[in-house]
């Protein structure tokens, strides 16, 4: 008698099975490709994710295991430090520009230059993913962010915290590069939780380093101190990267697209450009905010320290939205009406700042910042939509960034101008205000027919 527990006969019973049943499953799996050849292509050589496939569903219904929360986990800890290098520096741009002598155009350029830094970085994605890969990319883009930030407890001069403002942006653009690729791979049936997530702690960074920043400073008795402090929990983050990667990337593999559709140059596609220059537009909102919301109410009679917790406020609201307002669309293969609705609260908020700036100020800066963080996530989730292929969508949302970054970027220094020639940030709101209003009719442009198209 045959023992049914030894290893070779398990294996000796499946390997009959399946000879005997062979020609039966073949002849079944050829009449449901002829039954339902658009169904066949689209679960092999997808090119939309905002199509639905019945393996994604089903990988979408299963809980999340241990491995996926961990991986969330670090995605929070690296995104927490993409956003203190900028907003540690607005609450203390006084005490910065009384120590430094910067301009007002000079200490514009510590938000704008890491701004710049990010969009051009983010062109050079895909040549640092050929050479090094996306997971040593992502490493040193995080021992950049550490080195910058460690280096301003010595900065003496506005030109050594513009270079270290360098430094620390050219970090930030490649993690915001690659990372996203690494996350379409990873959860590729999770793509809005994951963007979500990855959003939400960009933000909730954001609003750490407006909070920490000037209590740190006031404790230390350093403004020194209140930037720098921000290379520990980027040394912490490297940590958790280099030994989440010592082993093999486990999850389920990402579609591949045809090989051509790689090696497509971006720069010539109508719909790159259009989502980099949707989203830049929508980020110059975040940028100004960011550079110059305290000193708006500092000049109102705010103290630094009320004007640095106003910031942070604004950022907890853009946190929540960024994770929500995702989830939120993430049953709906149009994002379309979730943007309009991002952009309707950020419109709103500028619209209370433009008229009533002491009336309700937590009110305006909470909508605004609603208003920004679910769009900035959205986008790049409707950026991801374009493509099954985490190589394609990588790219794409590299260029969006690239694009969009550098753009931004210009926002906040014109807005410097302004306040040096006008005394007042009212112009640059209403100019943000009527931003918001064409980037609500830009997206109607982004209907999920046109995904499978664009390339």
């Amino acid at each position: 008698m045959v023992d049914q527990n030894e290893p070779g006969t398990d294996f000796s019973l499946r390997s009959t099975f399946f000879h005997n049943h062979a020609a039966t499953i073949a002849q079944l799996f050829s009449r449901l490709r002829r039954r339902s050849p658009l169904t066949f292509r689209s679960i092999v050589n997808s090119h939309s994710s905002a199509t639905p496939v019945r393996t994604d569903a089903n990988d979408a219904s299963h809980a999340l295991t241990w491995r996926d929360a961990l991986w969330l986990g670090v995605i929070v800890v690296i995104g927490i430090n993409l956003r203190p290098l900028l907003t540690s520096i607005s609450p203390l741009m006084t005490t910065i520009r009384a120590a430094t002598g910067l301009s007002f155009y000079g200490a514009s350029l510590l938000t704008s230059l890491p701004v710049v830094a990010m969009g051009i970085g983010a062109f050079g994605a895909g040549a640092l993913t050929r050479s090094i890969g996306e997971t040593r990319g992502v490493a040193l883009g995080l021992l950049a962010i550490a080195l910058a930030c460690g280096a301003r407890w010595m900065a003496a001069s506005g030109g050594t915290l513009l270079l270290t403002a360098a430094l620390a942006g050219v970090g930030v653009a490649a993690i915001q590069a690659l990372l996203p690729a690494v996350m379409k791979q990873r959860f590729h049936a999770r793509v809005p939780l994951a963007m979500g997530v990855f959003s939400a702690a960009i933000m909730g960074g954001g609003g750490l380093g407006a909070r920490l920043s000037p209590w740190v400073s006031a404790t230390m008795g350093s403004w020194h101190a209140g930037l720098a402090v921000w290379a520990i929990p980027a040394l912490g983050a490297l940590l958790c990267w280099l030994d989440l990667n010592r082993g093999p990337l486990h999850g389920p593999a990402a579609q591949r697209a045809p090989a051509d559709a790689v090696t497509f140059p971006l720069w010539r596609k109508r719909r790159a450009w259009t989502l980099g220059l949707y989203f830049g537009i929508v980020n110059g909102g975040y940028t100004t905010l960011v550079a110059w919301l305290p000193a708006f109410y500092q000049q109102r009679g705010v103290s630094v320290a009320d004007s640095g917790s106003l910031l942070a406020s604004m950022t907890v609201f853009q946190a929540a939205s960024a994770l929500l307002l995702p989830l939120a669309a993430a049953p709906f293969r149009d994002r379309r009406p979730w943007l309009v609705l991002g952009l309707s609260a950020q419109f709103a908020g500028l619209l209370g700042l433009v008229l009533w700036p002491d009336a309700a100020p937590l009110v305006w800066v909470g909508v605004a910042g609603a208003g920004l963080g679910g769009t900035f996530s959205l986008t790049l989730v409707t950026a991801m939509d374009h493509s099954a292929d985490h190589r394609v969508a990588g790219r794409l949302v590299a260029f969006t960034q690239g694009v969009g970054f550098i753009l931004a970027a210009v926002a906040p220094v014109l807005a410097g101008i302004a306040r040096g020639w006008s005394g007042g940030f009212g112009a640059a709101w209403i100019t943000l205000a009527a931003s918001v209003v064409a980037m609500i009719a830009v997206s109607f442009l982004f209907s999920p027919r046109s995904y499978g198209e664009w390339n």
